[in-house]
C-alpha cells in the first residue's frame, strides 16, 4: 500500500464529541430547519489519491446548514487520518459553490425564540473551518460560482483556491445587518491595502479574475476547462503541494481585471478607506466623488447608505482588529460577535436585515439605530464581549492543531 507523508507526518482530532461539541447537541431533527436528514447534502467522487467533497443543496446555492457541516466535518477527519488520500477537494453542485451559511432557516429559529439552536449552528460552522485551516494534506477548492459569506470560510481557509469566470466572491453580511464572519475578519485583513475594509463595509462583488489579482484566489480556469481540471487531478498520487499547483496551473489561463474593477482604484480605495472612522471614510468618499466625480465613488457611498450603520461600525473595527490577530484568535471573536449579533440584545438588525432582503423583499430594511450618529460606542464595543458570564467561549483545539494560515 502506498502511504502518503502528510498522512504520517501527525494526526490530530478533534475531541470525539465532535458531532455535539461539548454539551452543545443537535437539536431535534423535526424541530430545527438548520438540521435536514437528507444523505445527499453532500456527496463524495473518488479518484486516484484524491477525495472530493461536493456540496449538494443546489436549490439553495448550496447554503450551510449544520448538517452540511458536520458530514463535511466527519469527510475530513476520515480523509486526514487515511494514508491512501493524499489530497482533498471541494466544490458546489449547480451554479454555486456556496452562497452562506442559511439565513432564512436561522431567521426562522429566531423567530421561534430559538436561539440556542442558531448558537449550536455557529459553533459547527467555526469549528470546521479552524479545522480546515489546520488541515494536514493539502486542499483545493473549485470555486465556481457564487462564493459568499460562510461559504468562502469552508474555502479559502484551504491550500488553493481555483477560481473561474463564473466565480462571485462578497461577504455582503452588513447588508443584512450582520458581520463579515466565518473567518473573513482574517482573511479580509490580510488583503492589500485596505481591500479588506471595502468589501467587509460595502458587500461588493469581486468576480473571478478580481479574487486572483488580490490574492483571494490562487488559480484561474476557464470554466470551460474546469473539467480538464479536475480530470488531472485525478491522475495525480502525490501529496506534493507544488506537484498540485502545478497541475492547477496547467489549464489556466493568463487573466486581468477589467479596467473598471476596484483594483485599479487601489490608491483612491486605500486613501478612502484607511481612515479611523466609517464616518471619515464617508467623508473621504463623498470629497472625492465632488472632486472626480467618480463612478465608483458614487456607488461605493450608495453600498454604504444601504448597509445598517452599527453593522458598518462593528465590521470595521472587526477588520482593523483581525490584521493583528490569530486565526483563531478571530474565530473566537466572531463566535462572540454572531451570539451578539443574532441574540438582539444590542439591536434586531439581523432579523430585519433578513426579513427585508431576503424573506419578504421589500428591501427597505429599518435600521436600529437608524443612522451612523446614533451608533454609540458602547453598542460597538458590546459587539466584542461575551453575551453572558455563563456563555461559553468557542473553544478550538489550538494545542493540538496549529493554523498554517
Amino acid at each position: 500500500m502506498r502511504f502518503c507523508k502528510y498522512a504520517l507526518i501527525r494526526r490530530w482530532m478533534l475531541p470525539s464529541e465532535k458531532l455535539s461539541y461539548g454539551s452543545r447537541r443537535f437539536a431535534s431533527l423535526s424541530t430545527n430547519p438548520l438540521i435536514d436528514d437528507s444523505d445527499n447534502l453532500v456527496l463524495v467522487e473518488g479518484k486516484a489519491s484524491y477525495r472530493t467533497a461536493i456540496l449538494n443543496r443546489p436549490a439553495a446555492l448550496n447554503a450551510l446548514n449544520m448538517s452540511i457541516v458536520a458530514r463535511l466535518q466527519e469527510l475530513y477527519k476520515n480523509w486526514e487520518e487515511d494514508p491512501a488520500v493524499c489530497f482533498v477537494a471541494v466544490k458546489g453542485g449547480g451554479r454555486a459553490f456556496s452562497a452562506g451559511g442559511d439565513i432564512v432557516a436561522l431567521y426562522n429559529l429566531l423567530e421561534k425564540g430559538n436561539l440556542e439552536e442558531c448558537k449550536q449552528f455557529f459553533w459547527s460552522i467555526y469549528s470546521f473551518i479552524y479545522f480546515l485551516g489546520t488541515y494536514m494534506k493539502p486542499h483545493v477548492a473549485l470555486l465556481n460560482g457564487i462564493t459568499m459569506g460562510g461559504g468562502a470560510g469552508v474555502s479559502i481557509p484551504g491550500t488553493f483556491r481555483l477560481a473561474t469566470d463564473k466565480t462571485i466572491f462578497a461577504t455582503p453580511e452588513t447588508l443584512i445587518g450582520f458581520h463579515p464572519d466565518a473567518g473573513a475578519s482574517f482573511y479580509l485583513s490580510h488583503l492589500p491595502g485596505y481591500m479588506g475594509e471595502y468589501l467587509a463595509l460595502t458587500g461588493e462583488k469581486l468576480n473571478g479574475a478580481e479574487m486572483l489579482s488580490c490574492g483571494l484566489a490562487t488559480h484561474f480556469s476557464p470554466i470551460e476547462k474546469l473539467p480538464l481540471v479536475e480530470k488531472h487531478l485525478g491522475k495525480l498520487a502525490t501529496d506534493d503541494p507544488s506537484v498540485i499547483e502545478s497541475s492547477l496551473g496547467i489549464h489556466g489561463v493568463t487573466v486581468r481585471p477589467d479596467q473598471t474593477s476596484v483594483v485599479h482604484r487601489i490608491d483612491v480605495l486605500d486613501k478612502c478607506f484607511s481612515h479611523d472612522t466609517v464616518e471619515e471614510i464617508i467623508e473621504s468618499l463623498e470629497m472625492e466623488a465632488a472632486k472626480t466625480n467618480d463612478s465608483w465613488c458614487v456607488s461605493t457611498l450608495k453600498k454604504l447608505q444601504e448597509a445598517a450603520p452599527l453593522s458598518l461600525k462593528v465590521s470595521l473595527k472587526s477588520i482593523r482588529e483581525g490584521r493583528f490577530q490569530t486565526f483563531d484568535q478571530c474565530l473566537t471573536r466572531e463566535y462572540r460577535m454572531s451570539l451578539q449579533g443574532i441574540s438582539g440584545q444590542i439591536s434586531g438588525d439581523f432579523r430585519e436585515g433578513v426579513r427585508a432582503k431576503v424573506v419578504e423583499k421589500d428591501f427597505s430594511p429599518k435600521w436600529d439605530p437608524p443612522s451612523l450618529e446614533h451608533v454609540s460606542q458602547d453598542m460597538v464595543d458590546q459587539y466584542f464581549t461575551p453575551l453572558s458570564v455563563f456563555e461559553p467561549e468557542l473553544d478550538l483545539p489550538t494545542k493540538q492543531r496549529e493554523a498554517f494560515i
